[in-house]
Parts: C-alpha cells; structure tokens; sequence
C-alpha cells in the first residue's frame, strides 16, 4: 500500500548562521497539521516549514544559559503551534514562543514573480511564499523533583516528575495583553497548578504503584497514554474536578526568573481532578524482580542483579482510525493491540514480524508514527527503521545495506538507524532523524518519498481491474490488465503509465487528497486542498478550472467517483455540502455543473454500484441515489436514506461502502426498492461487516450486524459476472486475501460461546508474499506489488523501487469447490478460464497441491480417506479438459517419485496414459510419459514404446522431438544399444548438429 520510490532527499540540519559552531540534532518534532516542524539541537532550537523545506527561524541558547538551566533534552509543540516547549536535563522548561508575520515574505517562488524573466516552474506545494516567523524566548520554569516527560496542551502544561512520583500541570504563562487566557484559567478554576502523586490512593490501577510516568503522549483524537518506568503502558483520562489546592505561580514571574515548582497536599473539602486509567501493555515480572523492587532502591549492598524486561514499552503510537496501539519495546520487537473494551479487558497483543535476512541487531524502538490515513506504521530502530501496515505486512525496511558501498562517499545514513520521524501532509514523504555519522553532522534529516495506493485516500471496492498508485506529483495506473496473457505475468513488463499531475495545480494545492479512477481505467480525478482536475487518457490532456477563484471556492469532502464520462465529487463550499456532477466533455466552471444535490451534512464515503449511487453521511445515514442520464443532462434522484443510529458508533470510522442485491430483485424488482432488500457492505475501522436488512412488524426497515472479519485492510467485491465468484468478497488482511462466495447466503453464526471470536470463517484464503492491489477477474490473477531497495558502490545514496508481482487464484477457488465434492461448480468456473494460456499451468498447480497435501499425512492417518477423496475427485474433475494427460504428467515431474504410485493409484496406469497421448498424437506429452514409465521401470527392454514414439514423430516432421528422443534413448542405455535399435528400425542416422532421414539432413 505505501513503497518508498526514488531516493531519499537530503536536508542539510546545519542553519546558516556562519558564527555559530555547527551541532548535531539530537530530536525532531512537528506541530499538529503539519505544516512546520521544529529540530532541537544541544543549544538551539530551528523551526522549518514542511513544503518547500527550509529554516524559518533560529534561537540559540548562550553559554550562560545552558549551564544555568542545562542543555536541551527534548522539544513539544502546543496544539495550537504558537508555542514550543524545550525540556533540558537539569529539570527546566524552556518557553519560546512564535510570532507569525503574514506581511513579511521570506521568500517568493519565482515562477510568482512577474518581473522575473524566464520560466521557473513551483513545485508541489511550493506556490505560496514563506512567510516570516520570529522566535522569541519567553522564560523558564523550574520543576522540582527531576523532570521526566512534557506534554503540551491547549489550556496547560502537562509534566511528569520522578522523586517524588507525580504527574502535575500548569496554565501557560498569560501574555500581558492577552486577557483570554486569564478568562480560561479562571474557567478552569487553577489557583496556579494541579499535582497527582502516584499512589494507591489516586492512581489504583496502576500495575506497579512505585513507577513513575517516563512518557505521556496526547494525540489529535483526544486519546492520551502513558509509558509506566516500568515499562507498562495506559489508556488514561483526565476528570476534571473542582478547584484544586496548592500553591499559586506568578505567571509573569516566568519571564524575569525560573519558578520553583513543589508538590502541595490537596485540601479535604475541596473536589479535585482525578485520572482513570485502562493498562494496554502488561507482562509478567519475575517475583524476584518484585522483591528486589520493594527493597531500598539506594541500597548499594543489593546483591540482585540488574533486570531488563525485553518487553519493556519505551514508544506508543495509537491508531483511532483502526482502534489499534501499537507498542515499540526495548528490544526491538513492535505489538499491535486492539483498543481495550469497555470492560476494561485488553485483547492479546500481536509480535509482528520483522525481516531482518542478515540477522542484523535492530537495538531498542526510538520513533514510531501511523500515517495520517491510518493504514501504515513507520517505526524507528537503534539500527534501521520499516514501514508496517495496519494488517502487519512489512511494506520496506533498511537495516544496513546488502551491498558494499564507499563508506566515505555514502550519504543515506537513515539505512543504519534512525532517532526519530513523522509523516508529512498527504502522507507521500517520511521525515526521519538519522543517527549521528561518525565523520560529522552533515545530513542527519532526510525526506523519503512514498508511493501510495489510491485506497487509502479513496475506497472502491468495485474496481478492481486496475492498480492505483498515488505519489508526491503524479499517478501511476496499472495497465496490465489491457496487455496479453503473458504479458501480464512476466515480471519484467512494463505496465506503469506514469501520469504527471499540472504544477501549476499542485503548488498551490499540494497535497493531493482524493484520486479516482474510472472503471475503464481512461480517466482521472485529482482533488487537493482546494478545487480538483482530471484527465483523460484518450486525449492525454488535463482539465483545470480557468477562473482560479472558482477553484479556490469549494474543497473535496468525502470523495470522487466516476460514473462513464461524468465524475461525481462531494464538495464543501461556504460551509454547506453539496454532490456536484462535472462532466469530462465540458470546460471546468460553476456554469459546466450538471447538477447540484444539497446535503445536510458532510458526505464521509460514497460508492457506485451499477447505476446506483450511496452516499454515507456524517450524520449517520445512508442515501440511496438513482443516478438518471436524460437527452442532454444527467441528474440524482433520492430513492430513499436510513439512519444506522445505534448500529454504527463512529460514523467517521466507515471506510468502504457497497451493498448487494438479492438475485431475484436484480432482475425483476423496481432500483428505487433496493435500499429495502439490499444487504450492506460495509468496513468500519479496521472491521469487514454486513448489515442484513429485516422488515420489523410495522414493516420498518431494521439491520442486524454481521461481523465478517477483523483487521482488514481493504476490501473488493464482485458482483456480477464469473460464477461462484459473484456477490463474493475479496479482503486483505495483511498476510494473505480471505475469499467469502457468495456472502449473501452466508448465514449468521449461532453464539454459543462469548468469548469467540464473532468473524465468519471465510470459503478461501490466499497467502501472499506481495502486497495486493488489484484482482483481474477475468484472468484469474492478483497482481501487487513489493518494495526492492539498489545500491551502487559508485552512488552515495539508496534507489527505491516497486516490482510488480502475480499469484493465479484459480487453483484456490477450485480446491474449495473439490474439498466440498463440487464437481460440476468446478467445472462451471472452470470452463471461463479456459482459454487462458496459462490455463493448463493452473489446473497443474492445483493437482500439485492436492498431491502434497497428502505428504504429511501418515497411512494410517484418519484424514487420509478425506484425502483420497479430494485427489480423486480432483482427478475427476481434469477429466472434463483436454489438457488433463498434460497436467498429469506435469505434475508428476515435479514431484517426488515417493508421490507417484498414489497418484497413479487413482489416475490410471501410466503406460495406458502413454498409449492414450500416441493414439491422439499428443507426442509431447506422450514422450513426458516416457520419463514416468522409464523411472518406474515399465520399459521393456528392447525400448519399443520409445521406438513407436520416435516414429510418429517422424511422421509428424517433428524434428525437434525426434532429437529429444535419440538422447533419451542414448541415456537409458550407456551400451549404445537401444539407439541403435532406434536407428535402424527408423531409417535414422544421428549427425553432431541434427538427424538425417533418406539422405536429408534434418
């Protein structure tokens, strides 16, 4: 789904401040939208902006400073990005703050400057000009009691302490003119600050109540955790209270000297804030860790020895998209939970797998982040960094390099380890910190470009004929699916159509935010931060708005859908919603709308499905649209909607739609009924559900829910068309594709136990060693993708790259039908494959797998009758396709001669198999019959059914074969006698370079 591409771009860390001595970065930290970023180095602190990336501002500490206060440890931003907050190692807080300057240009691109001649074009993002940002140092706090951990927030700052153990929190020192602060502080009803010792008493869910908080994290959602010295990890949440007791801080103080920061009792009679708190990530501790815990942890005479819990949690990256927390741990290793239910009771964690081929030492996780989007991980090693997604697949990794290289010239130091990263804006770069080269400072930020498919941005589940892939400035289609047979599965075809997106769009509305492809695969939609364009590939042309504030009016909220030649776009404008029809013959304006659907709320998906369009909504309720062409328009009209209210908790968590429609309403019911009969499809966060509906007495509409699977990525349907394929769901769920067949017969599973598992057992599962982007139905493939990584001795850098890959998946469908005694099913699906060239390799593949399937399987065995049941059912489903004396004789040469009189025993004889290939003049496969009857010794000694072969051969002029067994025949009998028998009875006689037959050379 993401793959790195390219190479990596390399941002010089070093401000271009000539009488300042050049210092490592020892941390990296963006604000909330990313749109800036800061680096913090051991005296001074550099704010960058995201795109185009350059320094916008610089504040260096002096001398005296840092051995007042001590040097710089860590840096947060405020939510709001109008503070920074530096915590430096003698416990002190360091506020700076941000003055934004919108009159002030730092820089203009000069493609937007009229009086620059030439032509210089703006890159992505790069069309607005740098505005002046100034860094001003506001003060100094001092907390006593060691700090541990900050965490910023809009109202307060959140800091933890170790001696003694404490989590408190102030309000933000108020601006002397600012008097909205002062109004929130005295909303909040702070005397001057809040301060929670960790005690059995206010903290009774903690694990180990004598740890102390080494790590508090607050993301976007709302959703805050804490990492326990103890290496535990808690969901937490704060309820306010009345006003706390202690003591009162002079905020102004803060900006002549340091404040000094205790720990006051809380008064009896007065109500304060209390923190509730779920563990996530718990282990068992040895009882002697335990004793030793509970001892003098000064005692310098304790004779115990240092303990290091492996799965010690040092970094937690929470996924709310996909109720999903992943855990980065001492060791190295990284765990996927699930967020805790509301009974408190925390799922089982997930190890994921880390390729590491080298064995290589990966060190403790430093950084992790989810993209944006939810659906990939980037962890950070001591020793490398990987790319996961939300299903546990390792989309691209780099720990060291396979190739030798010229240490002194290589420059992508990221590849060796990396201290800390973030994903920017659209998720098409990773920003990574890389550790600190032995030879200098230079090159320690880079920038990772990231091609992405278009399903993490938009999901149709109905296309899936053509692979998506987005990037930074372009869009990559998936053209093998128009190219032959074999062209498809070769590996070293080239089927990417590279298509660059207009710069002149992309600078001033980077980053892109939806693409759409049309089910053709000829035409494409583009929407960024305002407006949107497409293309066509016929004419090889872009369409974009010509009146630039037209485009600038309304933003793409909920998606792109193309329905034939028009696109259908959920817009925001002026803060109402609205679907829009454009169609790709006319000119991009307001005037060219076909027509205009006014919505009451946001659209949050929208899915075609035949000439139906389903538009979900953030109000919880599904639309159902008949979509109308007329003479010289096209135009919605509303069917009917429902409410999911109390089926769907989280609407903004849909991400995929569909729905599926009984056969019999298919052909014969009114489409505006469909929202009555339909059964919906649908994935909420990372869930693959059904809503079947049932008509209640007063004839209402009501839904039961079926959970089909959990964690899933994505997810495809089919419809119509191939067989037992249609109304079939496709889904990935990171190791493999699950298949349901026909899921709307598929009846809900009766509960017995509650603790299992609520997903339906799917019809098929398909593993993968690639990633999957799209299935061609009708030539029975999935093609995907998987990252390569090249290294040059000459080059200083990495190159990125994605292969594409195919796995056939006719086998698969088949197998179920045998193992389900479904012979004609089999031979029904079969037989819309079977002009594929490939077909007969198929079929080959799926007799090879029913014969290993057996390998295992000892004789006394009590599956082995089942077993012997599928092969002969196998055996006689081949029996209805011309290629089945191929498939078997092919299969047998590719496997262990241990294998063959079992699959003999059911097949037939061999020698009869060989007689029946002559008599049809199957000669090839005759004479792979040959090897069969020579290595099981069915041969007569004078070679007679070599000889016959030979001479049909002959007959049928086929030279080539004729060769082939003149060395056979020379192999099975080192005497030479056999050839010579051969030779004689043929009239042959063998050259070095051919046969000659009558006199003629051959």
């Amino acid at each position: 789904m993401y793959f790195p591409t390219s190479a990596a771009r390399q941002l010089s860390a070093v401000p271009a401040l000539p009488n300042l001595p050049a210092e490592s970065v020892i941390s990296l930290c963006s604000n909330a939208r990313k749109s800036l970023f800061c680096t913090l180095t051991r005296n001074g602190l550099a704010v960058w902006r995201v795109r185009p990336s350059a320094v916008l501002a610089y504040l260096s500490r002096t001398p005296a400073s840092l051995i007042e206060h001590g040097e710089n440890v860590s840096v947060a931003w405020s939510p709001d990005s109008t503070r920074i907050v530096i915590q430096t190692a003698d416990s002190y807080l360091v506020l700076v703050t941000l003055e934004y300057s919108a009159d002030e240009t730092v820089y203009q691109s000069p493609s937007l400057v009229s009086s620059v001649r030439g032509k210089y074009l703006a890159g992505p993002g790069e069309g607005f000009p740098l505005q002046a940002v100034n860094l001003r140092f506001e003060g100094v706090i001092r907390v006593e009691g060691d700090l541990l951990c900050v965490s910023p927030r809009r109202d307060y700052i959140l800091f933890s302490t170790k001696s003694p153990p404490s989590v408190q929190r102030i309000p933000w020192p108020m601006h002397h003119d600012d008097s909205d602060e002062e109004d929130t502080v005295k909303k909040k009803g702070w005397s001057g600050y809040d301060s929670w010792t960790l005690d059995e008493r206010d903290f009774p869910w903690l694990i180990e109540t004598d740890a102390t908080v080494t790590k508090i994290s607050h993301s976007r959602q709302g959703i805050e955790t804490w990492i326990t010295s103890d290496g535990r990890a808690y969901f937490v949440q704060l309820n306010e209270g009345g006003q706390a007791a202690g003591n009162t801080v002079d905020p102004a103080a803060a900006k002549d000297q340091p404040n000094e920061l205790g720990a006051p009792a809380a008064s009896a009679d007065t109500p304060r804030s209390t923190w509730n708190g779920t563990c996530i990530h718990n282990f068992q501790t040895p009882r002697w860790v335990q004793k030793r815990r509970r001892r003098d942890p000064e005692d310098e005479t304790d004779p115990s020895p240092a303990y290091d819990e492996p799965r010690r949690a040092v970094v937690i990256a929470v996924n709310a998209k996909f109720s999903l927390n992943a855990i980065g741990t001492c060791s190295g290793s990284v765990e996927f939970t699930n967020f805790p239910s509301q009974e408190g009771v925390t799922p089982k964690s997930q190890t994921l797998q880390i390729p590491n081929p080298y064995q290589r030492k990966t060190g403790s996780v430093t950084s992790m982040e989810w993209s944006s989007d939810g659906y990939v991980l980037a962890v950070g090693w001591e020793h490398g960094w990987a790319i996961f997604s939300v299903g546990s697949r390792c989309l691209a990794w780099g720990f060291g390099l396979e190739e030798a290289v010229d240490e002194e010239k290589f420059q992508d130091y990221f590849m060796r380890g990396v201290l800390d990263l973030f994903w920017t804006p659209g998720n098409f770069e990773l920003v990574v910190l890389a550790q600190t080269p032995a030879k200098g400072i230079e090159g320690q930020i880079f920038a990772i470009p990231f091609a992405k498919s278009s399903t993490s941005g938009q999901h149709a589940p109905d296309n899936t004929r053509y692979a998506f892939l987005q990037m930074d400035d372009r869009a990559l289609v998936y053209r093998g699916a128009d190219q032959p047979d074999m062209s498809v599965i070769n590996p070293e075809s080239d089927v990417w159509q590279h298509i660059k997106i207009p710069q002149n769009y992309l600078a001033t509305n980077w980053p892109i935010r939806y693409s759409s492809l049309s089910s053709d695969g000829r035409l494409i939609a583009i929407a960024g931060r305002r407006g949107l364009i497409h293309y066509s590939s016929t004419s090889g042309r872009w369409k974009l708005f010509e009146d630039t504030m037209q485009e600038q009016a309304f933003t793409i909220k909920g998606g792109l859908l193309w329905f034939h030649h028009v696109l259908i776009a959920a817009v925001e404008v002026a803060r109402s919603y609205q679907i829009r029809l454009y169609s790709r013959d006319l000119e991009l304006s307001s005037q060219n709308v076909l027509h205009r659907e006014v919505l009451a709320s946001p659209v949050v998906i929208m899915s075609i499905v035949d000439n139906s369009l389903l538009v979900y909504t953030a109000d919880n309720t599904l639309h159902h649209y008949l979509i109308i062409p007329t003479a010289d328009n096209i135009t919605l009209h509303l069917c009917g909607s429902i409410t999911f209210d109390g089926i769907i908790a989280a609407p903004g968590a849909v991400r995929l739609l569909s729905w599926m429609i009984p056969s019999a309403q298919k052909q014969l019911g009114d489409p505006v009924e469909d929202l009555n009969v339909a059964t919906v499809l649908m994935m909420v966060g990372g869930q693959l559900v059904l809503l079947r509906p049932r008509k209640s007495g007063d004839q209402e509409v009501k839904y039961d829910m079926q959970i089909f699977a959990d964690r899933i990525e994505f997810c495809w349907t089919h419809l119509r068309g191939i067989g037992a394929l249609e109304n079939s769901l496709w889904a990935y769920d990171g190791q493999g594709i699950r298949v349901w067949l026909n899921a709307l017969a598929i009846e809900a599973p009766t509960v017995v136990d509650d603790t299992a598992s609520p997903s339906v057992k799917e019809s098929v599962n398909i593993p993968l060693d690639f990633y999957p982007l799209s299935v061609l139905m009708d030539k029975g493939i999935i093609i995907g993708a998987e990252h390569e990584t090249a290294t040059r001795k000459n080059l200083p850098f990495v190159m990125f790259r994605h292969a594409t890959s195919s796995h056939l998946f006719l086998h698969h469908i088949l197998l179920c039908h045998l193992e389900a005694q479904q012979v004609r099913e089999a031979v029904v699906f079969a037989a819309h494959y079977q002009h594929l060239v490939f077909f007969a390799h198929a079929l080959e593949i799926l007799l090879h797998n029913v014969v290993e399937s057996d390998a295992s399987l000892d004789a006394g065995d009590t599956l082995t009758a089942s077993r012997d049941l599928v092969l002969s059912t196998t055996i006689d489903f081949l029996d209805h396709f011309d290629a089945a004396l191929e498939v078997v004789v092919g299969c047998a040469r590719k496997t262990e001669m241990t294998r063959w009189p079992r699959l003999f025993s059911v097949v037939g004889n061999p020698k009869s198999l060989f007689e029946t290939c002559l008599g049809s003049d199957r000669l090839k496969t005759a004479s792979s019959y040959l090897l069969v009857l020579h290595n099981l010794e069915q041969l007569d000694e004078n070679s007679s059914d070599a000889i016959r072969l030979l001479r049909s051969a002959i007959e049928a002029k086929d030279w080539q074969l004729c060769k082939e067994l003149l060395r056979f025949l020379h192999s099975i009998d080192d005497t030479g006698t056999a050839l010579r028998n051969a030779l004689a009875e043929t009239s042959l006689i063998e050259v070095p370079n051919g046969v000659v037959i009558n006199g003629i050379e051959h």
